[in-house]
């Protein structure tokens, strides 16, 4: 299937999801994280949800990484350019959602894209190549190409792969898993 059919469809998947559902199957993801041998890193990019887009509670994967005591690090977005700037998650930092509900940090700290070791990434939908589609602004795409070549990009979706994503294109950058409440995916 186009992305644009993906993003259309999976939309309508998550909009049909319960907020139970929705908190039963973020914990689910975020245990299933567990089993990755990702936890030896320093930095650790998390998205905020947007709850009214229905994404995955990302609060779960926040304890798991303050237990850790991990170096957490979140984003502002820049619609003029479709940019992200990232920020480290400190116990001063105020978050505010912007005019798309996003939860973002007001400031902070600022963290360069090539410090980042593990990248969570939201999704729509996967492929079983590790393409994904998101919301189709290509925040992520940008942000990812500015990386360190071993930076670990991780997908998280409630929803299990599709066989392929038709219209990928050079500047898609693949995820290097993507967990579910049902499997961990490795590519």
């Amino acid at each position: 299937m186009f992305k644009k059919d993906l993003r259309k469809l999976y939309k309508v998947k998550r909009s049909k999801l319960s907020l139970d559902q929705i908190d039963q199957l973020s914990m689910v993801i975020a245990n299933n994280l567990l089993k990755l041998p990702i936890w030896e890193k320093t930095y650790y990019h998390l998205f905020l949800s947007i709850e009214e887009q229905k994404e995955i509670q990302t609060e779960y994967i926040l304890h798991i990484l303050h237990a850790k005591d991990k170096e957490i690090v979140v984003s502002k977005s820049n619609f003029e350019n479709n940019t992200l700037t990232n920020y480290l998650l400190t116990d001063n930092t105020k978050i505010k959602k912007n005019q798309y509900n996003i939860p973002e940090p007001i400031d902070g700290i600022e963290v360069p894209h090539n410090k980042l070791d593990v990248v969570f990434i939201p999704l729509l939908t996967f492929d079983k190549k590790g393409n994904r589609v998101g919301y189709g602004k290509g925040f992520y795409d940008k942000m990812l190409a500015n990386c360190s070549p071993d930076c670990i990009k991780i997908g998280l979706s409630f929803f299990e792969a599709e066989n392929e994503i038709a219209d990928t294109f050079e500047g898609d950058i693949p995820l290097d898993y993507c967990i579910t409440p049902e499997k961990v995916y490795s590519f």
